[in-house]
Order: structure tokens, then C-alpha cells, then sequence
């Protein structure tokens, strides 16, 4: 420490006394500066973990320090029992017990946060000697705090002790200690039950005892009740929760560990409590009547939260019990006054999302029963849930137009996610429900439209819409008999509201599918769409909806393509005045999807007065001078052309083949001579060039360019080949200029779809050794400010491998220098990286036996492959990356066995590799399984999970079991 107070930067700086710990703290609290704080917090870490904290940290609690010192040294005791607990000599146990009782004691009255400290700290080391050193923890904790003397108040006494029978299984769940231990540590607690329970139930029932013991009980039933403590022992307890429920003070303590206590996954198995607890949650409902009547949420909230524990956990144990349906029939009902308790979700209620999961539930068991007993149950719930989807629909509903703008952007977006679930719940429902479901929202639709003597809000016709859109987005809705009715209706909706006609443009779009199959019906529908096209309020509906239709409906739009293409063609439509970017690019592969299905004549003709437009404006951007406004506009252009020729496929032929009954699919005939999307991008390409050169240096511009080829490569597959020479020419080029990723992903695919081209194979070939000459320079200058770079270029040689390995034999090519960079990148931190790399040496290896260039650098090479992944596994790289590197190893003992024997070997001799922590039995070991595993690939994973917990320590600790489950 330096004499200034401020803590010092230099290694004699680590003097941890009293007083620097105390300078540290105030440094840490009130020094303005940022780094002096971070400085401070650091230093004081080492403090709590060094062998000198057990001497000051027992003088940091003295009485006359201030609560924040005194709370380190509380934190500094609990860090050295429950992290260091094996320091600490085993005839030490008991005088540190001691002095922990003594010191809890002691601020049993003064500050609560470092009692609690204390008291967590006593947990820990309770938790670390029983059962067997310690057996009767908890009966002397009671006994200790129930003795009078040490001039503190009984109350106080009390205080101390439930907090520190609260924080006892708290501090358990929150411990990391061996599984087998765990479960020793578990049973104990369990046994202890027998001493806490009738503490607890004597200090609630006690009528002179004050709130704050009460509501310190409750907390403690919460914390022990975690540990599955059997619901038939609490029972009297839980019972006594409900009695405190009308206390203001004590109710959210109470909900709290009513809740916990129904909800343990073992107290199904005592059905006779949870009958008896029924009539306790119907008699709540008054309460909760009158809290929704004055407005008190938390109260209704706190309340739905106990019904819907007990039924959501208990419903299949609860619908067993026949002779007592009724009782279980109320606590539905209460569920659902619940779930339909009154006002807007959420700025008048909070309650109602909680209900939503019960109804999952309930159905689930309810239709899990055999046949003959789901029968029975249907009768009595199939209208419950016809009530329910009345109640949903109700509370869907927006509110009025006024109220609706008076709320935060923050409330309308829960109020959207609510409907959401809402609308994921109605989804379900209809499983139960069926068809009749669907009528039965035609018919309530019908009335309000036709209706009218009394006119309906917009409300509740956007609701009922919404119930439709729900169903027929995810379930099959082409049989039913009343979608052409509804067809009928949404023609006759006044749509006077942006909420209402977003709706009505879902629910178009939802029924795309049936509209293929009824293409008689889009002459209807299609205007609807096209006309809320021009309105940037109804952006996203109206253009993922005519996206829907021109993909599922495209055979049967050609009368209607000129009309579509006008309609979107508009200026203002695509120029983002009034769509926003990724609108435009939608409404773009919609349009890919129409001229899908045109003649080549017409997909050309309407691609030239689509595109014209775009390709005039990028040719007068390609002559500016480069600046942040026109790289935008640059960047949409290419995007829109991207996203056209994502989707324009002529060769995609729905041929409905197999058992299908369906009708056979109306398609263009197959042209012979060039796709039209090769003509548009020959057409465009030296223009593209142009623009290249101007923005290579800008990774974006270069992305969307390379974007446009790729997407087309991948749409047109074997239709793109006229193309491939002078886009790997280009590519080249590019590369050469201003090395990108997006350039190593465009030539990954076309290595992908035309290597093995006889052809095309010269191209590709000279594409693939410019770019690996390339890539190999960037290497040697250091590759580190480059990750994306390295990761598509183990994609590109991993994708070499597997789709032409003879690209290796190319005499060109440094095999050699690739292996090594592959090395390199082994070591890189970022994990996609690594990933890629692992995925080119597992194509690799296996081509030893067939391309000799490999076959002589795996030789000559692999000890330090091998080297590499070792030094990975033993804690250099992210333990998330084992079953990569796994697999490499695998690959390894498949195809170079002979080799790998010495290599291990010679690599496992040196001292302390690949950990400190591992000793020479245990890499013997690991050797022999690796060696012995050349078949079963998750096996060798386990081995080398295993391991990695072995050389980082973390072998045996709970934290390795969930790893390696």
C-alpha cells in the first residue's frame, strides 16, 4: 500500500494487513476515480482469498468498525470456508464454530447485511462437516440461540436464528460440491426437518409474536421447503400460510412459501394434502373479488399465483381423484376469472399471463387419459374451454384508440408479446377443440358484421380475426368448410383502424396455403393486399403477406403478375419511403417467387422494368465519388438484387409425386437456353465491377456483391455455370486487391457446386490457388486482425477436401504452408474459428490414403497436430470446443494410427503437458482409451471431456458432472 491511501501497483503492494484492507474499502466506496475503484476491487479479492484473511478478518469485525468493513470480513470468512474449506485443520472445526456463533451473537442487533454474512458463513462450514462431524447441526444451532445471556434480546435472538436456518439450505443449493456429496449433504438436511418444523410452527402460531418473526418464518418455510421436504410434513405449516394471508405484511411472505411448497415436483405424490389444500385456495376467491374490485394487483396477483401452482402442478393427481371433480372443477374456474380478470394487460393487470401455462397443462393430462376416461373428462371441460377461448379473445382486445395512445412504447410492446401467447394458447386449444372451434368463431364473426341494428367495436372484430390468424397460421386449416365464408366476410370489414386492417392482412396471409388451393378466391383478396401495399403503417403485414401468396399461390397468379409487379414497381414502394429496408428486401423475393412461375419472355420483360430503375441509379452512384450517403444506397440496390434472385428459380418444379392426391401443380415449361437471371447479372456485370472498384476497400460494399452471386449460386445451382469463369476471374481479382471473407465464402460455394465439373474444373482450380497464395501471404504477415478471414478459409479448404481433394495435388499449392496455418488457427480465441479448423484437419486426414501431397505433410507434420490438440485439451482452448478437437483425435486414430502410437507417446513424456495437474498414470491411461477407441466417435468425446476436467482441476466438482452430462 503506499502511504497516500491508495493501493499500490507493485508485488510488495500485497501486504494484507488490517489497515491496508481498510484503505482498500475506502478506496473501493469513495475514490471518484473509476480505475483506482477497479484497482481497489481486485486487489481486495487476492486479500480474501490470501492465508492472511483469516487474521483480518476477525478485526474487521470488530464493533467499532463501520458495516461496510465489517461486511468484508464476514465476506472474506465465508470465502475461505466454502471455497478453501480443505486449508482449514480438523481440529480447527470447533473453535471456529464458535467464534462464529459468538460473532453472530454479537450482531444479532447490529447491522443486518453482515449478520447475514455471518450467518451464510456458519452455513457453509455446517454444510462442510455434517453428517459426520457435525451431526446434530441445526438442534444446536436452536439450543445455542435459545440460551439466555450475552445481554442480547430474545427477540433478537430469534431474529438471528431464523435467518440463519433461512440461508442454510439457501446456501446449499447455491454450494459446489461433489455429487456424492451433495446427495450425503441432502439426506442430512432432510433429517433436520424434524427440528425446524415445530420452531416454525410455534413461533407462527404464537399470537404475541411479532411481524418481523413471522415473516422471518415464512422466508425460512420458502428456503427449506427447496429441499423436496415431504408436503405431508409441512402440511400443518402450509395450512398456518394461509391464515397469514390477510395480513398486508405478511402476504407476500406467505404466497411465497405457499407457492414453493405446492410446487416441489415430489408433493404429487400426497394427494390426501393437496385435497385438503383445495378448499384453502377456494376460500381465497373473496379476497382475491375484492382485491380486483379495489384495484389491488398485488393482492389478485399473489393470489393466482397460489391457484395456479396448485392446479398446474397437481392437475393430473387432482383429475384422478373422480369423487372429488367438483372441487377440482371450482379451482378451474377460479383459474379462469383468473385469466379473465378485468382490465388491459399490462398497465391495469399483471395477473392474467400467469394462467396461460395452466391451460397447456390441463389439456395435456386431460388428453393423455385413455379413451374411455378422456370422454368423461371432455364432457365437463370442452365447454370450459370454449369459455376459455372467449375469455383469451376478450383479453386480446385492444383498448380504445385513446387510452391505447397514452401508453408507453415499452407497455405496447408486453401487450404484443401477450397476444402472442394468447394466440400460441388458441393454437393449442384447437387441438381439444377442432373444427368446432373455427365455427364457432365464424359464427360470432358473422353476427357482428351482419349486424346491423348494433354496431360492433373494431375490437371485437380484430379480436375474433386474431383467433381465426392463430389457428390457420400453424394448423391445417384446408378442410374446413368455413374459410370461404370468411373470405366473404373480410370483404364486408369497415377497416377504418391500422390495428384492425394489420390483422386482417395476417389472417390473408395465414390462409395462403388454402388460397392454392382455392386459387379462385385471390381475385378477392389480392386487391386488399395490393392497396395496403401504399400504406407505411401496414409495411410488414401487407408485404409478408403478398409473400406468402407468391410463394404458395405463384402458378396461379400470371393473370395477376403484371398487376402485382405495377403495383410494386411504384417509386416510392421499393425506395424505402415507404417501406424500411428489410420490407423491401421481402417484397423483393416475393416478386422472385411471381416471375418464378412466367415464361422466360415475360420473367424478362418484367425483370427489365423492375430493375431498370435500380441498375440506372447504380450506375449514376458508381460514377460519384464515394461517401457514407451513396455506400447506403449502394448497399440497397445490391440487397434488393440479392433478395430478387434469392427466390427467382424457373427450375423449381412442384411436382407433387408419390402418394399425393393433390392436383397436378400448374408450371411453366423449362426453357431451353440461359436463366434469366445469368442474362440480368451478364447484363449488370461490368457495372458491377465498376462499383467494386471504387468500394473494395469498404468490407460491406464487398459483402453485398459477393451477397448477390452467392444467393444466386445457390438458387441456380448448374443454371449459373455460363457465369463461373468470369466470376472466379473477378473474385480473383478482388481477393488479390483487398483480401475479404465474403470473397472466401462466394468461392467455398462455387468449389461446392462445380469442382468436379470437368468443365468448369480449370477456373475453379486457378480461383482456388490464387486465393490459398493469398491467404497464405496474409499468414505470414500475422493473422490475428483477421479471424473472419481464417475461419472462411479453413471453411473454403475444408469444403476443397471434401468436395475435390485432387485440388491438392496441385503443384501451385503449398500443402505444407496450409497445414501450418491450420496450426495457427488452432490457437485463435475465437471459437468459430477453432471450429472451422477442427473441420479442416478431420477432412484432411482421411485423405492421406489417396492424395500423397497430404499424406507426406500429415507425416512429416502430425506430431505437432497432435501437439496442438493436446495442448487445447489440457486448458488452452474453451472446454465448449472438446468435441471438436475430440473428433480431430478421432480422425487422427482412424487414419495415421501407426503414428499417432509414437506421437502420443513422445508428446505425453514431457513434464507438465499438456497440464501441471495431470500425472504420468493419468496420461497413460488417457493414451491407452485413445488409442483403443477407432469406432464409437461419442465415446472418444467422453474420453477427451474427461480429460480436459482432469488437467483443469475441475475433475469430481459438481460443476463437472453438469458438463459432462
Amino acid at each position: 500500500m503506499e502511504t497516500s491511501g491508495r493501493i499500490a501497483t507493485t508485488p510488495d503492494a500485497l501486504d494484507f494487513t488490517v489497515e491496508n484492507v481498510e484503505k482498500g474499502l475506502h478506496q473501493l466506496y469513495y475514490d471518484p476515480n473509476i480505475e483506482n475503484k477497479n484497482l481497489a476491487q481486485k486487489w481486495l479479492m487476492q486479500a480474501q482469498v490470501s492465508p492472511q484473511a483469516w487474521q483480518f478478518c476477525w478485526a474487521l469485525l470488530s464493533p467499532d468498525k463501520v458495516p461496510e468493513i465489517q461486511y468484508f470480513g464476514a465476506s472474506a470468512l465465508h470465502t475461505k470456508i466454502s471455497r478453501y474449506w480443505s486449508d482449514i485443520p480438523s481440529d480447527q472445526y470447533e473453535t471456529l464454530k464458535t467464534q462464529l456463533f459468538s460473532q453472530i451473537a454479537c450482531f444479532s442487533s447490529g447491522s443486518k447485511m453482515v449478520l447475514t454474512r455471518l450467518c451464510v458463513a456458519l452455513a457453509s462450514l455446517a454444510l462442510n462437516t455434517m453428517p459426520e462431524v457435525w451431526p446434530g447441526a441445526v438442534p444446536e444451532m436452536v439450543r445455542v440461540f435459545q440460551e439466555e445471556g450475552g445481554g442480547v434480546d430474545g427477540r433478537a435472538r430469534c431474529l438471528a436464528l431464523l435467518e440463519l436456518l433461512t440461508v442454510l439450505p439457501e446456501e446449499f443449493q447455491t454450494s459446489r460440491m461433489p455429487q456424492y456429496r451433495k446427495g450425503q449433504v441432502r439426506g442430512a438436511l432432510g433429517r433436520e426437518w424434524g427440528s425446524v418444523c415445530p420452531l416454525l410452527q410455534q413461533l407462527l402460531r404464537q399470537g404475541d409474536s411479532p411481524g418481523a418473526v413471522k415473516s422471518r418464518v415464512l422466508r425460512c418455510l420458502s428456503s427449506w421447503v427447496l429441499l423436496d421436504v415431504p408436503l405431508s410434513e409441512s402440511e400443518g405449516l402450509v395450512e398456518d400460510c394461509f391464515t397469514a394471508l390477510p395480513d398486508p405484511e405478511l402476504f407476500d411472505t406467505a404466497v411465497e412459501a405457499i407457492v414453493n411448497a405446492i410446487s416441489q415436483p415430489d408433493s404429487q405424490r400426497y394427494v390426501n394434502t393437496l385435497l385438503k389444500l383445495v378448499p384453502q385456495v377456494l376460500s381465497l376467491q373473496e379476497q382475491l373479488r375484492e382485491a380486483v374490485q379495489n384495484g389491488d394487483m398485488e393482492t389478485s396477483h399473489g393470489i393466482c399465483r397460489i391457484a395456479v401452482a396448485l392446479g398446474e402442478n397437481h392437475s393430473r393427481a387432482l383429475l384422478e381423484q373422480v369423487e372429488h371433480w367438483q372441487g377440482f372443477l371450482a379451482l378451474v374456474n377460479m383459474i379462469m376469472f383468473c385469466t379473465g380478470i378485468p382490465g388491459h394487460y399490462p398497465v391495469n393487470e399483471t395477473t392474467s399471463s400467469l394462467t396461460l401455462t395452466f391451460w397447456y397443462t390441463l389439456q395435456d393430462d386431460i388428453m393423455s387419459f385413455d379413451c374411455e376416461r378422456q370422454a368423461v373428462y371432455l364432457q365437463v371441460y370442452r365447454p370450459v374451454y370454449f369459455q376459455l377461448v372467449d375469455v383469451l379473445l376478450h383479453k386480446a382486445q385492444f383498448p380504445s384508440d385513446q387510452e391505447y395512445a397514452s401508453w408507453s412504447s415499452d407497455e405496447k410492446e408486453q401487450f404484443r408479446i401477450y397476444r402472442v401467447d394468447i394466440s400460441d394458447t388458441l393454437m393449442y386449444v384447437y387441438e381439444m377443440l377442432g373444427a368446432e372451434l373455427l365455427s364457432n368463431l365464424y359464427e360470432k364473426l358473422g353476427r357482428i358484421l351482419t349486424n346491423t341494428e348494433q354496431a360492433s367495436s373494431w375490437q371485437h372484430t380484430e379480436a375474433l380475426l386474431y383467433g381465426f390468424q392463430s389457428i390457420a397460421e400453424t394448423i391445417d386449416v384446408n378442410y374446413s368448410d368455413v374459410i370461404p365464408g370468411l373470405i366473404g366476410l373480410l370483404l364486408r370489414i369497415n377497416i377504418n383502424n391500422v390495428q384492425l386492417a394489420d390483422t386482417v392482412m395476417f389472417t390473408i396471409g395465414a390462409l395462403a396455403e388454402w388460397l392454392a388451393d382455392h386459387p379462385v378466391m385471390l381475385s378477392s383478396v389480392l386487391p386488399l393486399v395490393l392497396q395496403a401495399l401504399g400504406n407505411p403503417d401496414l409495411s410488414i403485414s401487407s408485404v409478408s403477406t403478398l409473400k406468402k401468396i407468391c410463394r404458395e399461390c405463384k402458378y396461379d397468379l400470371p393473370p395477376y403478375a403484371s398487376n402485382i409487379v405495377a403495383v410494386s414497381r411504384v417509386r416510392e414502394v421499393l425506395s424505402k419511403q415507404i417501406h424500411k429496408t428489410s420490407q423491401c428486401m421481402w417484397l423483393m423475393q416475393a416478386l422472385g417467387f411471381l416471375l418464378s412461375a412466367l415464361h422466360v419472355e415475360e420473367i424478362l420483360r418484367n425483370l427489365h422494368s423492375l430493375i431498370t430503375p435500380y441498375i440506372q441509379q447504380l450506375e449514376k452512384l458508381a460514377d460519384e465519388t464515394p461517401n457514407p450517403s451513396n455506400k447506403l444506397a449502394i448497399i440497397h440496390i445490391l440487397g434488393l438484387l440479392s433478395n430478387l434472385f434469392t427466390t427467382l428459380d424457373i427450375s423449381k418444379q412442384e411436382d407433387e409425386s408419390g402418394e399425393s392426391t393433390a392436383p397436378p401443380v400448374k408450371t411453366a415449361p423449362l426453357p431451353p437456353g440461359p436463366n434469366p437471371v445469368v442474362v440480368v447479372l451478364q447484363q449488370v456485370f461490368a457495372l458491377i465491377q465498376t462499383v467494386l472498384s471504387k468500394w473494395l476497400n469498404d468490407s460491406q460494399v464487398v459483402e453485398a456483391v459477393c451477397a448477390i452471386f452467392e444467393k444466386s449460386v445457390k438458387t441456380l445451382l448448374h443454371d449459373f455455370a455460363p457465369m463461373v469463369s468470369q466470376l472466379s476471374e473477378m473474385l480473383g481479382q478482388m481477393y488479390s486487391t483487398i483480401p475479404q471473407a465474403s470473397a472466401l465464402d462466394l468461392t467455398r460455394q462455387m468449389v461446392h457446386i462445380f469442382a468436379r465439373e470437368t468443365d468448369h474444373f480449370p477456373p475453379i482450380k486457378a480461383l482456388f490457388d490464387l486465393v490459398t497464395s493469398v491467404t497464405l501471404s496474409i499468414f505470414q504477415q500475422g493473422p490475428r486482425d483477421h479471424p473472419d478471414i481464417v475461419d472462411s478459409f479453413m471453411q473454403l479448404q475444408a469444403q476443397a477436401l471434401k468436395r475435390k481433394p485432387d485440388l491438392f495435388l496441385s503443384e501451385s499449392l503449398d500443402v505444407k504452408a496450409v497445414f501450418h496455418c491450420g496450426l495457427l488457427s488452432l490457437k485463435f480465441p475465437e471459437a468459430p474459428t477453432v471450429k472451422s479448423t477442427c473441420l479442416f484437419f478431420t477432412e484432411l486426414l482421411p485423405r492421406c490414403s489417396d492424395v500423397p501431397p497430404v499424406a507426406r505433410v500429415v507425416q512429416e507434420n502430425g506430431k505437432l497436430l497432435l501437439q496442438a490438440v493436446l495442448e487445447a485439451i489440457g486448458g488452452g482452448s474453451s472446454r465448449s470446443l472438446m468435441e471438436q478437437f475430440a473428433e480431430v483425435l478421432f480422425s487422427l486414430n482412424k487414419h495415421c494410427f501407426p503414428l499417432l502410437t509414437v506421437w502420443l507417446k513422445e508428446a505425453l513424456q514431457a513434464q507438465g503437458f499438456p497440464s501441471t495437474r495431470v500425472t504420468t498414470e493419468q496420461k497413460d491411461t488417457f493414451t491407452q482409451q485413445i488409442l483403443r477407441e477407432r469406432v464409437n466417435k461419442r465415446r472418444m468425446k467422453d474420453i477427451v471431456k474427461e480429460f480436459t476436467l482432469v488437467c483443469r482441476g475441475l475433475h469430481g466438482t459438481e460443476y463437472a458432472a453438469e458438463y459432462c452430462l
